[in-house]
């Protein structure tokens, strides 16, 4: 597999509101995402990055990206599943590391995750809530890799896109934690066709993105569209501040739909912040 092709990819811009294709040069975002990685690791006089790696879209590119800005010995992989369905994805990544040329260690956390769970009060219901275990799962993988990280002196790059950002579509303090977001300022959309300018498998970029909380799981369904739907919403409801009905009428989807991923952008905006303090002395 070759990851490091900078053929163009998809993503021409067009004046016709109908067409899904994202508005960027796929070349120029990959060299951004490739500066900010090797800017990030030098500033912190890092010795390279930990990338959890789930077999997915997003953590593939992730993965690629930081191979390109700092060489393939310098980015070690976790692959972290939990059970049997994220142990198909487990093989999966597996062999992404092997084709990107890096370290790799592959750690079931079932163990971990029911140790966690059996000290967790009863009143919580930690057992019949899949978001609350899909949450604390996250949260562990997160600090798998940061205890990989302070181990080898390195630092953790997120693999959240920007259309999960904007939505809230990941874990406080789990996926959402990071040193870095090489893909953060990318919409779903775009990742893909950076996924492209790398020479990502077919396969990875074909695959339904999915949380993996629980079998048959979904983000379509949790969020109510695709992610070509949700890319022409965000774009056009946050970046540009129109109303929902003009969004529905240019997007031609339910006004129901636009309201309930704009809300659910307004609701989640504590996911983006960092931590609320008072004014006055020693306040940033």
């Amino acid at each position: 597999m070759n990851m490091t092709s900078t053929r163009a990819g998809s993503g021409s811009a067009t004046d016709d509101d109908s067409s899904t294709d994202p508005p960027i040069d796929p070349a120029t975002e990959l060299n951004r995402a490739k500066t900010l990685v090797r800017d990030t690791v030098a500033s912190a006089d890092a010795d390279g990055v930990v990338i959890n790696m789930s077999g997915g879209l997003d953590s593939t590119v992730t993965a690629a990206v930081a191979v390109e800005a700092l060489g393939s010995e310098r980015v070690y992989g976790l692959i972290l599943p939990r059970n049997k369905l994220g142990a198909r994805h487990a093989r999966d990544a597996e062999a992404l590391a092997e084709a990107l040329g890096i370290d790799h260690d592959t750690v079931h956390l079932q163990p971990l995750f029911m140790g966690f769970g059996n000290v967790v009060p009863d009143r919580f219901d930690f057992h019949d809530d899949p978001a609350l275990a899909g949450n604390a799962v996250a949260r562990l993988r997160m600090t798998m890799a940061y205890l990989a990280a302070n181990a080898t002196n390195r630092l953790v790059p997120g693999t959240t896109n920007r259309s999960e950002r904007l939505l809230g579509y990941h874990t406080k303090h789990g996926d959402g934690a990071a040193d870095m977001l090489p893909i953060g300022h990318l919409y779903k959309t775009e990742v893909r066709a950076v996924a492209d300018a790398l020479d990502v498998p077919e396969f990875v970029v074909e695959k339904p993105p999915t949380a993996g909380f629980f079998a048959g799981q979904r983000d379509a369904d949790e969020l109510g569209a695709d992610y070509d739907t949700i890319d022409r919403i965000l774009r056009l409801g946050v970046d540009e501040g129109l109303d929902p009905e003009t969004v529905a009428s240019r997007v031609d989807v339910g006004s129901e739909t636009v309201t309930g991923l704009l809300d659910r952008h307004r609701a989640t905006a504590h996911k983006r912040s960092p931590p609320s303090m008072p004014a006055g002395p020693g306040a940033d």
